[in-house]
């Protein structure tokens, strides 16, 4: 697989496209499952790795509608292209950061991936712009049916699907929502919200999930036990209450532009301006600085930019992307300098140059 001429498309879930997406930025199911012949990972020896491995790409390459999956060998990888796929949410930190037989399968317009020897044997993830779960779901369910009938999955009468995590154990579906929530975090009110999420069994995790940080406002909402519920009821339990978050959200907004409108605007000028100017700047500072920007964008501030030009600098500047469009590895300083040259270059139009030749 050519990572550089994969770094310069976006995914399907980044297109902003998807109903909410000023506030939503992807829906995602992900379902957990083991081979009932193979030992759960962490007991596994690399043999059977190697066999889990091979049951799967045969199912895997066994439906006809599947030929064109991109099968990658995440074992064989360098690690700037393994945190390549895990920036743009295509695996997981854990398969990257992994040893032995491993790899992952990706739908070419990545709105799915199959991961082999994750935390469990097979993590199967789907992914869509905006707030789209049910759609995800049905989706993941399609996937789930066609390997089911091709393996035997590890399973239990009273206890469902088991898991190497007791908490997956069930239906083994991890049920989340991407959320872009700046104006809560600007009136202070993402403590309070996040405190009632938990209250409700949901989990609030950062950008890249579970043991991650919350970089440029963006929160990821799941839920956290899959025991005793069904798959419909978990999707309708996070998706009854996203719509509340987005409307306290959309509600914080608008005070911010009626009570103020000025410190909004300075801010978001501000970071405008900084992304557009700085000689070198770091992915963190970049991503906070997007965060204004994008909300500047969803109210107005900002003309002549769009939500999806911004949706992919917050991946492109990340540091595999940006040495893959780079075509170099860099240290840490030569890439807060082409970081700053590639914003740049996608934000502001230079005198005498055609903005459509960067695209």
């Amino acid at each position: 697989m050519k990572f550089d001429e994969f770094a310069e498309r976006c995914g399907e879930w980044l297109r902003g496209s998807g109903p909410q997406s000023d506030i939503v930025i992807s829906s995602r199911i992900r379902l957990a499952r083991n081979l009932a012949e193979f030992p759960f990972i962490r007991r596994c020896n690399e043999q059977d790795r190697k066999g889990i491995e091979q049951t799967f790409r045969a199912a895997i390459q066994s439906v006809t509608d599947w030929k064109e999956l991109i099968n990658v060998d995440v074992a064989g990888l360098p690690s700037i292209d393994r945190q390549f796929l895990v920036e743009r949410q295509l695996i997981s930190r854990e398969l990257a950061d992994a040893s032995g037989a491993r790899c992952v399968f990706i739908d070419a317009n990545e709105t799915y991936s199959l991961m082999i020897n994750e935390e469990d044997h097979l993590r199967m993830q789907v992914m869509h712009s905006g707030l789209d779960l049910e759609s995800a779901w049905e989706q993941a369910n399609k996937i789930d049916t066609e390997l089911d009938k091709r393996v035997a999955f590890a399973f239990h009468e009273k206890l469902g699907y088991l898991t190497a995590c007791p908490t997956n154990v069930g239906t083994g579906l991890r049920v989340s929502v991407m959320l872009h929530l700046p104006a809560l975090v600007i009136t202070q009110q993402i403590e309070k919200v996040f405190r009632s999420l938990q209250k409700m069994g949901l989990a609030v995790r950062g950008l890249y999930g579970e043991g991650s940080q919350a970089m440029g406002d963006f929160y990821q909402i799941s839920n956290q036990v899959t025991l005793g519920k069904s798959e419909e009821e978990l999707v309708k339990q996070v998706g009854e209450v996203i719509p509340v978050i987005i409307d306290y959200e959309r509600q914080a907004r608008a005070f911010l532009v009626k009570e103020s409108r000025k410190d909004l605007h300075d801010r978001v000028s501000r970071a405008y301006g900084i992304l557009c100017t700085a000689q070198q700047i770091s992915s963190e500072e970049t991503l906070h600085l997007l965060s204004s920007v994008r909300m500047g964008i969803n109210l107005g501030l900002i003309q002549d930019l769009e939500i999806p030009t911004i949706n992919k600098l917050f991946i492109h500047t990340q540091p595999a992307h940006l040495q893959k469009l780079r075509g170099l590895e860099l240290e840490t300083q030569d890439r807060n300098v082409e970081r700053a040259l590639y914003l740049q270059t996608h934000l502001r139009k230079r005198p005498g140059e055609d903005p459509a030749e960067h695209n």
